[in-house]
């Protein structure tokens, strides 16, 4: 009897370690992470929920952004945006040419969003598209 009940608890202890090694393995988290480790471009962002911020990894930088719900012609949709860097001392070595491309796989999944950026990066911009 006490075989047969440590069997059972041996298969589903095994059953629990393959069903939280692939839970770990997908979580959209633990990409976000390694693209940032990697310096790759990743969006992590739930469509669904508009209030909740998404958060977007480029070249090792991590950004977070701030949807906000307005009305276009014929619906309501992400209309503004504002973008943020989580730490602006990864900035360094960032162009105009990436702020650029980061705003075009925003305008990807919300085409019709204003995207404005918060300080220090506003600045830049500002300074860049004058000269």
């Amino acid at each position: 009897m006490i075989v047969l009940l440590l069997r059972i608890l041996l298969i589903a202890l095994i059953l629990f370690l393959v069903y939280t090694g692939f839970k770990y393995l997908f979580n959209p988290k633990r990409k976000l992470e390694l693209a940032n480790e990697q310096k790759q471009f990743y969006l992590l962002d739930d469509k669904v929920n508009v209030r909740k911020n998404f958060l977007l990894t480029y070249k090792g930088v991590l950004f977070e952004g701030e949807k906000y719900l307005g009305t276009t012609t014929n619906a309501f949709e992400v209309v503004s945006i504002f973008i943020w860097a989580k730490s602006t001392s990864k900035l360094q070595g960032l162009t105009l040419a990436d702020f650029s491309h980061i705003e075009d796989q925003i305008k990807k999944h919300y085409p019709y969003a204003k995207i404005d950026w918060k300080s220090p990066i506003k600045e830049l911009l500002i300074k860049k598209r004058e000269h």
